[in-house]
């Protein structure tokens, strides 16, 4: 068999393994993406290997949490592991929300490991155009 060697990829395993998996009182970071699409905002979370009833999503005020569990493959009595290097244990991520944003009509999707939060813009915070009065609006003051 072939193996190649990444000293930073040894660095980092080693740095998880003294660190340890997170757990829901010390989670661990996961990786995400956040950008402007039209007239919501999206998030991208990177949750390979995770279920979709692993995944918590909460909001409070304007506070967004997610937080997602990686469990281990249950693995055949007779199974012996060669090499584990994915992470196991809680990831979470939590986002201050602008007062802009709709969250009570948040949506949530999950596929192939990534999941996608699109928040729209509250209505009352869209731009819009305000039409000004003209000459017709104009009148004389008699005495």
């Amino acid at each position: 068999m072939l193996m190649r060697t990444d000293p930073f990829r040894e660095l980092d395993r080693l740095a998880q393994q003294l660190t340890g998996a997170g757990t829901w009182t010390r989670p661990s970071a996961m990786a995400m993406d956040a950008y402007r699409e039209g007239d919501e905002y999206v998030v991208a979370f990177d949750l390979p290997g995770v279920s979709a009833d692993a995944i918590d999503i909460d909001v409070e005020r304007n506070m967004l949490t997610v937080k997602a569990e990686r469990r281990p493959v249950t693995k055949s009595d007779d199974a012996q592991i060669e090499l584990s290097e994915r992470p196991l244990g809680v990831f979470s991520r939590q986002l201050v929300l602008a007062d802009t944003l709709d969250t009570e009509r948040i949506k949530a999707d999950y596929d192939a490991g990534v999941l996608t939060l699109r928040i729209p813009i509250a209505e009352r915070d869209k731009p819009r155009k305000i039409s000004v009065g003209g000459e017709s609006a104009r009148r004389e003051i008699s005495r």
